[in-house]
């Protein structure tokens, strides 16, 4: 054979033991994705990330290890967010060449501790190598970053069993269980780990997920205290703001004599501002009235001055008693990140044209003698807001949604799961309507009271158990993160200390 087919043939088969593990990893992130709603195989997330971190433990070197864990990283969140991919215009190459980093330092790690295993690298690996993990989810759910969605944990928001780690360390914790155990079962699986070391990993996986089945098993049910009446109003998306508050007035007409004691309606369903529309405050005055219920509306207008502000309105027969303005808004959609430098992009995408304004604080509305902690969509996927006003002593948190921009995605059983999690949590129920999308609502275990799809169209009553409980996670805040965050410093502190030291 010539030398120059002999060197074509060998630069190919180069090629070929590159790109074929890296597009290995990216199916094997893309599959992890199938946990989640809507496909919700949450089973998956169990020994999902083992194909990965076998991947990882054989790459070679270090760069290596890093390529392949950002194809994991972005075939993982390309699948999961592929919804708002078509918003971003020409800007989505980008956002995944962003979040193709995220799975970068869990798998040079991972590659650190695999690559040659000895049992006390087996042992590190299945106490760093979740902290790692739950350290970068930690960092990543900042809310500038786009909020917690995607955290492993989440995976299990139905899962009965294991739900009683949320009530004790948060989905932090959730997620902490679940890369332990793929971690033990990666050891198992890996050729060159002695037999003992593969079959004591094992047997730590296999031990660590039977405890995880057990924290619901032993978990008490809450005594019930009483029960609310929420009613939701679902129309689907309405164009102009007279029909779609003309929509929701007739829907909630439908309730009279059914007896709620609140009826909620979805975010930004008042595009108007009561404020400069008389009519439209009588008009919402009339139908708290006609319902014999207090009413929560979502106004989403420029007042006076021309500010917006997302913003829930408690209407009684008398007027506005009380209002929250959302605290959090999403990054591009309700305002653009360094506007006068990044404001251009409004042009290329669909990014919000004019900032909304942020509220100051949270707050507790008094409803038919009950506390009622209203929240407003994005606000929904943040476990701190839930237990914040947990510990302010809510009986129920009623999150105000609204998903019409992703009509169809996945995106509406995804916001939808993250109540049972905040429910579980906070140690209070929790309820989700919205204005287009999947309304919900979960008892304070994460039980399913209510499911209405997103083509669903009108008005609903739920019977909502009240409890009253103080989850360890409650009193104790996010100490997993805090945990992870302690062990993976020590972790590199160390490894930089033996590396000075062999130098």
């Amino acid at each position: 054979m010539p030398t120059a087919s002999i060197t074509i043939t060998a630069e190919r088969a180069g090629v070929a033991r590159r790109w074929g593990p890296r597009l290995l990893a990216a199916v094997t992130g893309a599959c992890l994705a199938l946990a989640f709603p809507a496909v919700s195989a949450w089973w998956w997330a169990w020994f999902g990330l083992v194909p990965f971190l076998l991947l990882v433990a054989g790459a070679g070197t270090f760069r290596e290890a890093g390529w392949r864990s950002w194809w994991a990283s972005a075939g993982f969140f390309g699948t999961l967010h592929h919804w708002v991919l078509p918003f971003m215009g020409v800007f989505w190459p980008l956002a995944v060449l962003a979040v193709g980093l995220v799975w970068v330092p869990f798998g040079l790690v991972a590659y650190g501790l695999l690559r040659r295993v000895s049992p006390a690298r087996a042992g590190m690996a299945l106490l760093v190598l979740p902290s790692v993990w739950v350290a970068v989810e930690a960092l990543r759910s900042w809310q500038h970053l786009g909020g917690t969605w995607g955290l492993l944990g989440s995976s299990q928001w139905q899962v009965r069993p294991v739900l009683g780690l949320a009530a004790l360390g948060g989905v932090w914790l959730l997620s902490f269980t679940l890369v332990a155990v793929n971690a033990g079962l990666a050891i198992a699986a890996l050729p060159d780990a002695g037999r003992p070391v593969r079959l004591a990993a094992g047997g730590a996986a296999v031990t660590l997920a039977a405890l995880a089945a057990c924290s619901g098993l032993v978990w008490s049910e809450p005594a019930v205290t009483g029960v609310m009446r929420v009613a939701g109003v679902q129309p689907g998306p309405v164009p102009g703001p007279e029909r779609r508050v003309a929509a929701h007035l007739r829907l909630t007409g439908e309730l009279a004599g059914r007896d709620p004691d609140v009826v909620v309606w979805g975010q930004s369903s008042v595009a108007l501002d009561p404020a400069q529309r008389p009519d439209t405050d009588r008009l919402l005055r009339r139908a708290a009235a006609e319902t014999g219920a207090d009413l929560l509306v979502n106004v989403d207008a420029a007042d006076a001055s021309g500010r917006i502000a997302k913003s829930a309105y408690h209407y009684t027969p008398d007027g506005v008693v009380d209002t929250y303005v959302k605290q959090r808004l999403v990054p591009f959609g309700e305002y653009i990140p360094l506007r006068p430098v990044l404001g251009w992009i409004a042009g290329h995408t669909e990014a919000a044209e004019k900032d909304r304004t942020t509220g100051a604080g949270l707050a507790v509305f008094e409803v038919a003698g009950r506390q009622v902690g209203p929240l407003i969509s994005y606000e929904s996927t943040f476990p701190d807001l839930r237990r914040g006003l947990a510990r302010r002593g809510v009986d129920v948190t009623i999150t105000q949604g609204s998903l019409t921009t992703f009509h169809g995605s996945w995106a509406h059983a995804q916001q939808a799961s993250f109540e049972a999690l905040r429910a579980v949590e906070s140690g209070r129920p929790a309820v989700l309507v919205e204005l287009g999308g999947t309304s919900a609502a979960f008892d304070a275990r994460g039980g399913r009271l209510a499911w209405l799809p997103p083509e669903y169209r009108g008005a609903f009553v739920v019977d909502v158990p009240l409890s009253v409980e103080e989850t360890p996670y409650v009193r104790l805040g996010d100490w997993v993160p805090a945990l992870a965050g302690g062990i993976t410093l020590g972790a590199g502190a160390a490894a930089a200390a033996r590396r000075m030291y062999r130098h």
